[in-house]
């Protein structure tokens, strides 16, 4: 079996049995390819079905050293992937990464920011700003809006749509992770910015394939990743904020200021699209003198 073939099927089988998305996918691929270029590299002839733990040892060795440990522990749990895949067709009967432990990366709590600061960032937004007679600030307004009063990922933002709006009932639909769907509830104020947008999207020539797309760019195609990270690093430093933040900045804070205002976890892991409840519970150990002020408050023997 050639490597080739080994990865198209496993896409197959990542798309089709998995439901996994196309950027998932894609980065469990190049776990694989960085494999393949490594045996290349080293002129070693083996074959997925062949090679063996010791081959892949060096391999994970001689990357370490240009990796952190996160980055490691990532690329040892792809080919752990890719393999487990290969045993469960029976291609191989072993798995090589089984007795290969990831590095320890300790957990990283989230990043946050205040309400303050938020607001601070919504205000630095300049309004007055015009791209072929559309302001584009008010797009902004209702961007950051969305992501912190939703708690979105940047992906699921760019791919909102104005069918997913359902202001009536309160919710917007949104496509997470392996195109799973979820509702999420939306304020009223937040409905105002994003209904404020709709109106100066009006004015925009906007490209077929994206009719249905709630934030566009001012040429009438869809935002990209990178322009939302460019908006909120453009904001933050006109604000001279000390941090490093981005889209996801705005996530981990409407989980954590949730959390802070007693909502319950089980609510939140809904809202955020996580599948399981310990992807959430990191939020617990985000904000520990809040929970101490929690128990002093509400306990009986404080």
């Amino acid at each position: 079996m050639k490597w080739q073939i080994a990865i198209k099927d496993y896409q197959h089988y990542l798309k089709i049995e998995r439901g996994l998305s196309h950027n998932s996918i894609e980065s469990y691929v190049r776990d694989v390819q960085k494999l393949i270029v490594y045996l290349e590299k080293h002129h070693i002839i083996s074959s997925p079905i062949h090679i063996d733990k010791n081959k892949i040892q060096s391999f994970i060795y001689e990357a370490s050293k240009s990796i952190n440990a996160k980055s490691q522990s990532r690329l040892i749990s792809g080919l752990r992937s890719f393999f487990s895949y290969l045993v469960f067709e029976d291609y191989r009967k072993t798995n090589p990464l089984d007795h290969i432990e990831s590095p320890k990366t300790g957990r990283k709590l989230p990043d946050t920011l205040s309400v303050e600061e938020i607001d601070a960032l919504i205000g630095a937004i300049d309004l007055s700003k015009r791209y072929n007679n559309i302001c584009i600030g008010e797009r902004n307004r209702a961007i950051l809006e969305t992501l912190y009063s939703c708690g979105l990922r940047v992906s699921e933002l760019i791919n909102l749509n104005m069918s997913d709006l359902f202001f009536e009932e309160g919710f917007i639909k949104v496509t997470g992770k392996g195109d799973k769907q979820r509702f999420v509830p939306i304020g009223l104020n937040t409905q105002n910015y994003i209904n404020i947008w709709r109106q100066e999207r009006t004015k925009i020539d906007v490209n077929n394939e994206y009719k249905d797309t709630l934030f566009l760019n001012h040429r009438g195609s869809q935002l990209t990743r990178a322009m939302v990270f460019t908006i909120i690093k453009d904001l933050a430093k006109a604000i001279h904020l000390n941090k490093v933040i981005s889209p996801h900045t705005f996530r981990h804070s409407f989980a954590t200021h949730l959390l802070e205002n007693g909502a319950d976890l089980r609510a939140i892991q809904l809202m955020l699209g996580h599948e399981s409840i310990t992807t959430t519970e990191i939020y617990m150990h985000v904000n520990r003198s809040h929970l101490k002020d929690v128990l002093l408050q509400h306990h009986p023997r404080k």
